[in-house]
């Protein structure tokens, strides 16, 4: 019997959730002190969506351009609106997903709500192989 591995079982659910408005240095303290490589960006009202931010954005976008940390927000920065996906979706088609979309890691959304943060890395190190 094959088990399937879904979303919501090889997420991490140590997220930060930050406002845009926060700037890039105050994002590099909190992704280091929780030892995560994204952020997700919350939504300003109810008509909004989800951003996300990753460490290699703010290598691209501020690092390489030399612009400077505490200068530049995250909303300047930031993808959005993120791909959310859903916690039930079967791992396969989460990494099919990332594929055709160019993406390495997504906010899993429920109801609206984030509960974590799915990666390629997550779905290969704990939805492949059956414990």
């Amino acid at each position: 019997m094959k088990i399937t591995k879904r979303v919501g079982d090889v997420m991490k659910d140590d997220f930060a959730l930050v406002d845009g408005l926060i700037t890039v240095a105050e994002a590099i303290r909190i992704a280091r002190d929780k030892h995560i490589k994204a952020l997700v960006v919350n939504k300003r009202d109810e008509n909004d969506e989800y951003g996300l931010v990753l460490m290699n954005d703010i290598a691209k976008k501020v690092l390489s351009q030399n612009k400077s940390p505490e200068r530049v927000n995250i909303y300047e920065i930031m993808t959005k609106p993120a791909l959310g996906v859903p916690p039930d979706m079967n791992v396969k088609y989460c990494a099919r997903l990332f594929e055709r979309f160019g993406i390495s890691r997504a906010p899993v959304i429920d109801n609206g709500k984030v509960l974590g943060v799915v990666s390629y890395n997550s779905i290969v190190m704990f939805g492949i192989l059956a414990d």
